[in-house]
């Protein structure tokens, strides 16, 4: 499949531009003719394009695009602009090119007469279920702007705290990937050059020197054993992660592992809490709110509880129910929502209870950066520790000697 970038004049004459995927320049005019369009011109993309944009991992819409179309589309709904030249305004301003592709799609199923939501759900790599049914409650109720602007304010804290989340182990990381290269060098380049003077000397070497001779030997000469290594666990992960058990068990761990394990439960339950209390804000049934939000907390144990919640709720028991006796909940979020639920405020609580959390979150982050300075500073003393004892004090050993 080819990209082409058209512009052309629809049925009332105004001027529309975009971008049509189709095999050949020809079925490309012919697709634009069945939509009705007087084709003014119709170019194929740059190969360079066309190359980056047959790539899957290039094709994938970053969370930020989706985050500006729409608080875009909020503010020219907002101002009166039909939908449809809203999108063609959008294609142009949007920069990725798949992005650009999706949009000027939906345009062209809106101006044919499909509902918003409607022509967002056939991308489901872009547009989650979630905004798909916030879309379709707004053209429901006829405050779609409204919806839009607080959709995007939603999808502005969700991608703030991941960006929050990434920033913070950007430092750690870069560290601890420097620190494993220098060794790496160290073993490889360095250390067998200064080994092979203590070997040669025929004195005895404690065992620091030899554990240490023996992982550079280990790394120059069967580094292709250590790879093989590595892909198998990566192999050995993948396997796990797609049987409903294994995900289970390594989601369980996520969250009840020391330090990282409450770090990991706030973010889950601030996505759980958040989901909840803007669905149904936007007027989605109850139980349908609890299907949604199981698909997309990102974790087997909360998809679970959730999913098991439904029933419950169907047979008229409280939301809280099931979550009072998870040990994974805590005790302050099952009884916010029972009083969320006997005041009739559920979304209002949840919601304030979806800051608390975020904040949480916040200091958690900045709590285990702080941590992290010192453990790495005592990594660093500890492997020069090692250095100087098991090759630079048998060598001064051995220099006294002489």
């Amino acid at each position: 499949m080819a990209i082409f970038d058209y512009r052309a004049k629809d049925y009332q004459g105004n001027t529309v531009s975009g971008v049509i995927e189709a095999p050949t320049e020809n079925v490309a005019a012919e697709l634009l003719t069945e939509r009705r369009y007087i084709i003014l011109n119709l170019a194929p993309r740059r190969k360079a394009v066309l190359f980056q944009s047959s790539l899957g991992f290039l094709n994938r819409v970053p969370m930020r695009e989706v985050v500006i179309f729409s608080r875009q589309l909020a503010v020219m709904i907002n101002t009166a602009v039909p939908i449809v030249q809203a999108l063609r305004i959008l294609v142009k301003q949007t920069k990725t090119v798949a992005f650009k592709i999706i949009i000027s799609e939906i345009a062209d199923e809106v101006d044919g007469g499909a509902k918003l939501s409607t022509a967002l759900s056939r991308y489901p790599q872009v547009y989650s279920e979630f905004f798909v049914h916030m879309i379709r409650s707004g053209e429901t109720t006829g405050k779609l702007d409204e919806t839009l602007n607080y959709l995007a304010d939603q999808l502005e804290k969700d991608y703030d705290l991941n960006s929050r989340i990434k920033g913070a182990m950007i430092y750690p990381a870069f560290i601890l990937t420097a620190i494993v290269g220098v060794g790496v060098v160290m073993m490889i380049y360095v250390i067998p050059k200064l080994t092979s003077v203590l070997e040669d000397s025929g004195t005895k070497l404690p065992w620091s020197t030899k554990l240490m001779i023996n992982m550079s030997k280990f790394l120059k000469q069967d580094w292709w054993l250590l790879i093989l290594i590595l892909i198998g666990l990566g192999f050995l992960y993948r396997v796990i992660t797609r049987t409903s058990a294994g995900r289970r068990q390594l989601d369980a761990m996520k969250i009840r592992m020391p330090i990282f394990g409450n770090l990991f439960q706030k973010i889950y339950l601030t996505r759980f809490t958040r989901s909840i209390a803007t669905l149904i804000m936007g007027g989605i049934p109850l139980s349908r709110t609890l299907e949604i939000v199981a698909d997309i907390v990102g974790n087997s144990v909360y998809k679970e509880l959730t999913l098991d919640t439904i029933a419950v709720i169907e047979d008229g028991s409280s939301i809280a129910t099931l979550f009072a006796k998870s040990r994974d909940v805590p005790p302050m979020l099952t009884q916010m929502m029972t009083v969320g639920e006997q005041t009739g405020k559920l979304d209002v609580i949840l919601s304030k209870l979806s800051d608390f959390y975020s904040k949480e979150v916040d200091n958690l982050i900045r709590n285990l950066v702080s941590l992290m300075e010192p453990v790495i500073m005592l990594l660093l003393a500890v492997g020069v520790a090692v250095l100087v004892m098991a090759i630079l004090l048998p060598m001064y050993n051995l220099s006294s000697a002489i």
